[in-house]
């Protein structure tokens, strides 16, 4: 005998592990931003910062 569907759990668990691989993403993007940003900052030599290259504020 077949199992009675729970739509409501799958779709939750669904989009439940869909959100964890968008953070994911986000995170190495992210992780990513921060290692090219300090990797150009010792190629230009100096610690200065651009006026219009602060970071922005975290929002999370």
């Amino acid at each position: 005998m077949a199992r009675k569907p729970n739509y409501d759990f799958e779709r939750r668990e669904r989009e439940r592990l869909k959100a964890i691989k968008v953070a994911e993403k986000a995170e190495a993007k992210r992780q990513a931003r921060e290692k090219a940003r300090t990797e150009n900052a010792g190629a230009e030599g100096a610690d200065t910062v651009a006026p219009g290259d602060e970071p922005a504020p975290d929002k999370t």
